[in-house]
């Protein structure tokens, strides 16, 4: 073993009268683990909030939308065969976006209308299958007339007061030319399920019907607003957008699922950085605790230092003790604190400890542990460990070792 380990093995084992030192030692494996702890939890709970939000938006919205700027366009079966056919692209599939004010017996309500082709697998609504969607956005026989079908959010479908089998009246924003006037143009329809995707800005406004009677509704025949494409990596969607755009000249542009929720991730990004700073300074603190039990060790060993030199122990052997002294607490609470994190981060996984009120989207906490956070959190905590070793070691190394046995 070499001589700097086992000198600094056994100053960790203090004596009766060293207990105080013993103490802040303590205190310091403590103070680290307690910061990698909260760091690997926080980090893991910002990461699967981050997930959960993804998962949410992109079960309903597609990964990419090819628009265009005039707003609706027709003629889209060349384009949209040409985006089937790419290996890169999973499916593709004409969506129609419409405002309307839908009225029932109780309410009056404005909606956000998306007419999708049910047949796709693209379109899948969260609770429904391709057979079902086609069943419910298809036309079907009621008491009075045959009414075709919608689909919409659950928390729309209660603030409106309607459940599955009642019918409603959306009534679109354009109008037409009648003998007595401008009026909006209206059709009915019957409620043939609602979905919860556990986002209010989604299940309190959208209403899904199939295309064709989306166009009717708004009068854009043989016309839709976007493609939606989807994709099999959502992360190569920045890439895989400058493949089409390359395609595709004005009038056309496409925008990614990034670029459309840049500000919740990008909130969600800085948050977790924040988090990641603030936590630091927990173990921190427990670094000045480790600086602070081997500035009092130094002058503990003071006669120790001096003979160990007067045998001929160079500075920088009596540096290393001091330093693998301080960075064994460092790496000893770094292991105690990661253990602990990912122990607690797999328990609030696998068991609703937490219950979160309904202000939030998700009932309880969402956790994703990565890896390459967890890499990180133990290597910085050990880093800062490190730093805390070098002015203590360096007092001692540069210890005048005649001075030390006159004096000590």
């Amino acid at each position: 073993m070499a001589v700097e380990l086992f000198i600094a093995r056994r100053y960790l084992k203090a004596k009766r009268k060293e207990g105080f030192i013993s103490l802040i030692t303590f205190l310091s494996v403590a103070g680290v683990m307690v910061g990698v702890m909260a760091l690997v939890v926080v980090i893991a709970v910002m990461n699967g909030a981050e997930s959960e939000f993804r998962r949410r938006i992109l079960g309903l919205e597609p990964h990419i939308l090819l628009m265009n700027y005039n707003g609706t366009f027709g003629n889209y079966d060349t384009i949209l065969q040409d985006l089937q056919n790419s290996h890169r692209i999973r499916d593709a599939s004409p969506i129609l976006f419409g405002q309307a004010m839908i009225r029932t017996r109780q309410s009056f309500s404005g909606v956000m209308v998306r007419g999708i082709i049910p047949a796709s697998s693209a379109s899948l609504i969260k609770g429904f299958d391709t057979k079902a969607l086609e069943t419910a956005l298809s036309v079907h026989k009621t008491d009075e007339h045959d009414l075709p079908g919608i689909i919409l959010g659950k928390e729309l479908a209660g603030s409106v007061g309607v459940m599955p089998g009642d019918n409603i009246v959306l009534m679109s924003t354009n109008s037409f030319v009648s003998p007595i006037g401008q009026i909006p143009s209206m059709k009915r329809f019957v409620v043939q399920g609602t979905f919860s995707s556990g986002m209010s800005e989604y299940d309190g406004m959208l209403a899904y019907v199939h295309l064709d009677q989306a166009q009717m509704l708004t009068g854009d025949h043989n016309k839709i607003s976007a493609i939606g494409i989807w994709v099999d990596d959502i992360f190569t969607v920045k890439q895989i957008r400058k493949e089409v755009l390359g395609d595709l000249a004005y009038p056309f542009y496409a925008r990614d699922w990034m670029e459309i929720n840049q500000s919740l991730f990008s909130a969600l990004k800085l948050e977790k950085t924040a988090m990641f700073i603030i936590l630091t300074l927990i173990i921190l603190v427990a670094a000045f605790n480790i600086a602070s039990a081997l500035i009092m060790m130094v002058m503990e060993k003071t006669k120790d230092i001096a003979v160990l030199k007067a045998m001929g122990a160079t500075h920088g052997v009596i540096g290393k003790i001091f330093i693998i002294k301080g960075l064994v607490i460092g790496i000893l609470g770094t292991f105690l604190g990661t253990v602990s994190g990912v122990v607690v981060c797999w328990l609030l996984k696998h068991y609703d400890f937490i219950q979160l009120p309904q202000a939030y989207p998700f009932s309880t906490l969402p956790v994703q542990l990565d890896p390459l956070d967890v890499l990180l959190i133990a290597v910085s905590a050990v880093f800062i460990c490190f730093v805390s070793t070098l002015y203590p070691s360096y007092k001692a190394s540069k210890m005048d070792p005649l001075e030390a046995i006159r004096y000590g």
